[in-house]
């Protein structure tokens, strides 16, 4: 069942950014582990816990984007990135949380600027305690005034 509403779509960007981890981390190709995730994970039972049901539609479109403009996508993030470490040399789960907040600041214009923003730290708070959660903002504070600069002057 396609579920759209607001939590189906913070799902979605989880289990996104979960995929994109998992495509950082092996070598299966991007329609492989949307496969997986839309039969397997999203919406199922692991270890216990029923994880919630998620928009399958953003979801896929995520990670098609990630894996179709990746190099679009790493260039942008490479300018923010501090001087001697790279997006490349970055943790992965790192990698893959601000890959996906912008390939929807480049791609899903339908979703304001500060919602991506606000829902991607979400998604860092939900895995980090220290830092990282504040250098992800600043990463994509930059990169929404550079690609929505009229959006974010309002």
């Amino acid at each position: 069942m396609q579920h759209t509403g607001r939590e189906a779509r913070s799902n979605a960007r989880l289990n996104a950014v979960q995929a994109a981890y998992q495509l950082l981390a092996g070598d299966a190709p991007a329609s492989r582990v949307i496969d997986e995730f839309l039969k397997y994970r999203i919406g199922q039972e692991q270890d216990g816990i029923v994880l919630g049901e998620a928009d399958q539609e953003l979801f896929t479109d995520i990670l098609r984007g990630i894996d179709a403009r990746g190099d679009e996508i790493a260039a942008i993030l490479n300018d923010y990135m501090p001087q001697n470490r790279p997006l490349a040399s970055q943790e992965k789960l790192l990698q893959a949380i601000l890959q996906c907040a912008v390939y929807e600041l480049l791609a899903r214009v339908d979703v304001p600027a500060a919602v991506v923003i606000n829902e991607y730290l979400d998604v860092a708070h939900a895995f980090y305690a220290g830092t990282e959660p504040r250098f992800i903002n600043g990463v994509l504070d930059k990169a929404a005034h550079r690609l929505r600069d009229a959006e974010m002057k309002k």
